[in-house]
Formats: structure tokens, sequence, C-alpha cells
């Protein structure tokens, strides 16, 4: 008998113990973890689920992605640019610093070329930043315009990057550092030695040193800042950015033609066209003088290779970007969508007075204020780059409004640029250039290729896993950055359709957008909101449209029924 009561107890015991676990995983606070526990939340919530919700693994089993159409990729210059530093990309040779022939062994991570595989990531646009011969390790102090830095490789690894990218319809830009060259550059060499060597009262012949038109030498430099000694010399050079970069003086006509030559000559070699740098600094506060060397280098580019792409950094507001637009330049990075501080992050994070009529006002706006300067410009919308923050800065490690944050720049007009790692959510630290550009985090159990961080970079917490282990995870970062630009290159008119707001529809958690290229139209509803929304169509009185492709944070999704659709929360579908 005593034993039948131990027994009994012990079994009730056990009954309750269970009974109280199972309660606790239901009502843990997902606020109350520490984010060392987050990946401890997902497991125990793939297991025990209150009733009625899905666990993430039932998702992924139970929501299939119906909606893959056929590829319509236009060969044109919008494309969707994925950015590479490098220097931090992919280490061919195992010296730590990645290459050209690291960047070629990864080509079909970005694009295989093949419309029949779904294993790349479909980008058709490669911007690649400085590769030129260099002091530094970001290479924007050009030593040699003719030439691959010895660190990345040769001229001929560089000749078969194209040629590969080109095998798989990549475009490929390359930055062209044109406001001012190294320090150590034979020309500005050949001017100081020059200046050092003149007599005290003897002026300056061009025509004994033609380099000494190439910068802005003056005895005069009023104690500028940004004027620096010309060596043992009396005279002063111009350098807005440093000393080791001193100013090309971009009037002068030998300077164009130097210009011109070396723009020929990697255009010759295949490149597709180039990413100016700074072009606000050509001449640092004058705007007209800045878009005159726009005009000059595009007109010159173009009678070389008509079909050319080429963008600019002009790192301003609206207005200012719009004056640029009316030299006829055909590209701009539109800054006031980026960063931090910028309409996408803003809008996906729901900060200030953000909203999703907001949302869609303001991208009609910006596109209707440049196409009054140049009615053919391409935009080129970006988040980040290699100057600022990374996405998962900006969004505070938040996957769900870094989703969404890619989500909204993926389905922009133009042609949208992707900086490196941001598919997989690589994380930044503070204002350290260094700490914006560390290395592409390939897997952590095969660290081949990975390269060394720049000198003076920190340590960097990375929160989301690597390429290898979210290529696996359906519900990764990589695999939405993936499905949305499936989507992209599925609809073209995302890229080139005339944008209109359709008001009935936006509210402060939708925005609703129009667009019309050529014959075809599309509708993108975007529920930018924590919570699911019911959207009904009749309300703008739009009928007949079916569900395209849809991206969504967690698997759930988009359907419609009768003219009303049904959004998850943080999401985007596409109707047409």
């Amino acid at each position: 008998m005593k034993k039948r009561i131990l027994l009994i107890s012990c079994l009730m015991f056990v009954l309750l113990a269970v009974s109280g676990c199972k309660k606790a995983d239901i009502n843990q606070n997902p606020s109350d973890l520490n984010q060392e526990d987050s990946q401890k939340e997902k497991e125990e919530n793939a297991e025990v689920t209150p009733e009625g919700e899905m666990s993430q693994e039932e998702t992924k089993a139970v929501v299939p992605y119906d909606y893959v159409q056929d590829l319509n990729i236009i060969d044109d210059n919008y494309r969707n640019f994925y950015e590479i530093f490098v220097y931090s990309f992919y280490d061919s040779n195992g010296d730590g610093i990645g290459d050209i022939n690291g960047v070629i062994s990864k080509l079909d991570y970005i694009n295989d070329g093949n419309d029949e595989t779904d294993t790349d990531l479909g980008f058709n646009g490669i911007w690649l930043m400085p590769i030129m011969p260099s002091t530094t390790y970001h290479k924007y102090d050009v030593t040699d315009y003719y030439d691959i830095d010895s660190q990345y490789g040769t001229l001929d690894d560089f000749k078969r990057l194209i040629l590969e990218c080109h095998k798989r319809g990549i475009n490929l830009i390359i930055d062209y550092v044109f406001n001012h060259t190294s320090s150590k550059h034979p020309w500005f060499l050949e001017a100081v030695s020059y200046l050092e060597s003149l007599k005290e009262g003897e002026e300056p012949d061009l025509e004994k040193c033609p380099y000494i038109g190439y910068y802005h030498f003056t005895k005069d430099y009023n104690g500028s800042k940004t004027y620096y000694k010309a060596g043992n010399s009396d005279w002063y050079y111009e350098g807005v950015f440093w000393d080791q970069m001193p100013d090309l003086a971009l009037e002068n006509e030998n300077v164009r033609k130097e210009l011109e030559d070396i723009a020929k000559f990697w255009l010759d070699l295949g490149v597709d066209g180039f990413r100016l740098d700074a072009a606000k600094e050509y001449y640092s506060g004058e705007k007209d003088r800045n878009i005159e060397v726009l005009k000059w280098f595009t007109d010159y580019v173009k009678s070389v290779k008509e079909d050319a792409y080429i963008v600019a950094e002009v790192w301003e507001g609206e207005a200012t970007i719009a004056a640029y637009y009316e030299s006829g330049f055909p590209s701009l990075f539109n800054f006031p969508l980026s960063q931090h501080n910028g309409l996408i992050t803003n809008t996906a994070r729901r900060l200030g007075a953000s909203s999703g009529k907001d949302f869609a006002k303001t991208l009609i706006r910006l596109n209707e204020e440049y196409s009054k300067g140049n009615s053919k410009f391409i935009d080129a919308p970006f988040i980040s780059n290699h100057d600022t923050t990374r996405i998962s800065a900006q969004c505070i490690n938040n996957e769900d409004q870094m989703k969404m944050s890619a989500g909204m720049l993926l389905t922009m007009n133009g042609s949208p640029y992707v900086y490196y790692g941001e598919e997989i959510g690589m994380n930044s630290m503070g204002s350290k250039d260094e700490n914006k550009r560390l290395p592409m985090q390939w897997s952590v159990a095969d660290t081949k290729g990975i390269t060394t961080p720049p000198v003076n970079a920190d340590s960097v917490e990375q929160k989301l896993p690597p390429v290898d282990e979210q290529m696996k995870d359906p519900l990764s970062l990589y695999n939405y950055y993936k499905r949305a630009v499936r989507i992209r290159n599925e609809n073209p008119e995302i890229a080139r359709g005339d944008m209109s707001v359709i008001e009935e529809l936006c509210t402060k958690d939708i925005s609703a957008i129009k667009k019309v290229y050529k014959d075809s139209e599309i509708v993108i509803l975007y529920n930018i909101n924590t919570e699911p929304a019911n959207i009904s169509l009749k309300d703008a009185g739009l009928s007949d449209l079916n569900i395209r492709g849809y991206l969504s944070v967690d698997g759930n999704a988009v359907t419609m029924s009768e003219g009303v659709v049904s959004m998850p929360k943080y999401s985007i579908v596409i109707l047409k």
C-alpha cells in the first residue's frame, strides 16, 4: 500500500512539473529575454506555441510560396546593383585581403546566369569600390589610373572578371575617383619637385612642368584649413578631404584630356560604366561648376559608349539633387531615402510622423522633382553603403524591420543598390569607416576565403548567422532578399513604371502605389505595421487584379478573396 501511495505521489509530481513548464513557456514574454537568449527562445517557441498559432517550422511547411513567375529581365541600364568592397569580400590566395579572383569565385552567389536555377541572389549589376593602385586600404587615393592595385590582382584578372560578369548578364561599373589623386601620384610628385626647384621669386612655367596646372597651387592660401604646404617649397595645394589627397584642377583642359583617356581605357576593357565619387566636391560649394563637370564627363563617356551607365555621389538633400539632374546627368544616389534618418528605415521603424501615406507621397514627389531636370533619369535608391551605418545598426538588429526596409528598397523605381553583407544583416558599429567595411561573413565553420579586418577596425559582434546558415533557413534575411530581387526581375514595371498614389487605400499603416510601364499596370501594397491588415480593393475601384508575388517577414502568406487582400504584418504584395 505504501508503495502504491508513493508511486501515485511521484506521478502527480511529474505531471505538475510538466504542466508548469509548459505554462511558463507559453506565457514567457520575449521582451524579458536577453539578446543572448534569443536563440533559445526560438527553439522553445518552435516546440511549444499557443493554441491557434503556427510555429516557425510549421509556417515553413504549411505556407508554400505559389507565385514564382517567369523572369522578365530587360537588358538596359535599370539594374539591381550589388556594391562590393573587394578588400573585405573574398580572399582567393590566403593573404587575408580580398581580391579580384575572389570576386570571380563568388559571382555565382550574386548571379549564376542560369534562369533555371534558384541558388543565386539575382543581382545583375555590380559596383566595385576603387580597384586602382593606392596607398590606403580603401583605395580612394589613386597613384595609377591605368592598373589594378597589386593587393587585388592584375589587369588580366580584371579582364577575366569582366568576361565572367558578362557571361552571367551582370553589368560591371567601377569607382572613378577624379576629385583628387594620391599625393604619391606621379603628376603631383613631379609638380611638387618642380616647385621645390624654383629659385626665390621665380614663377612656375607650365611649359616646363605642365603638372603645375593639374592641381590648385597657390602662395596666398589665406590660412585655409584645406590647403597644405607643397614639400619644401613656399607653395600650398588644395586637399579638401586630406593632405594626402590633393584636389585636381578640373577646369584644366590637359587634366580633362587625361581623365577622358583614362575613362576610354576602362570602357575599352569592357566596363559598363562608372560611379563618380564626391561629385559635389569638385568645386566645393559651387553647384553650377560641379554640374558643368558632370555634363562634360557624361557627354564624353556617351561619345565612347552610348549605353554606358554613370551614377554620381552627391551627398545632399532633395532640392540639391534635383538641381544636379538639370544637367541631364543620368543617375544620382537618392540620399533622402537612405541611412538611419532616411525615408526607408524611418517608415519601417514607424518613427516620428512617418506613415504609409507619407511614404507613397514622398516617393512620388521625389520622382516628380528629379524628372523635372531629366525626364529620363534613373533613380539610385539605397539604404546604406561603405560610408554609412549598416541597415542592422539603423534598425537596431530588428530583423522584421530590416526585411521590411529591404522590401521597400527593392520595390522602388530605378536601380537599387545593396551593400555587400546587407543581405545577411552584417553589423557595423559607430562612425569609424573601418567598422562599416568588415569581412563578408560567409561561414563560421569554414573560414576559407574570409578576409582579415581592415587595420584599426574594432571587434563588431555579428548578431545574425553567416551566409551558409541563412541559405538553409527559408525565413532568413538572405532568403527574403533573394525573393525580393526575384520579384523585381519578374516585373519590369517595378523599376520603370510611371508612379501614382492610390489615395483611397493609403492610411497610417498602408501604402498603395500604382505603376504603369508601357501597356502593363501593377499595384504595390505595403502593410507597414506589426499587425495584419485587410484591404478592400473595391474602395479604390480596383478589380480583376491577381497576386503576382509577395514578401512577408514571418513566412505567412498574403491572400486575396472577393477583392479583399489579407496581409500579414510587415508585408508587401504586387498585384496585376
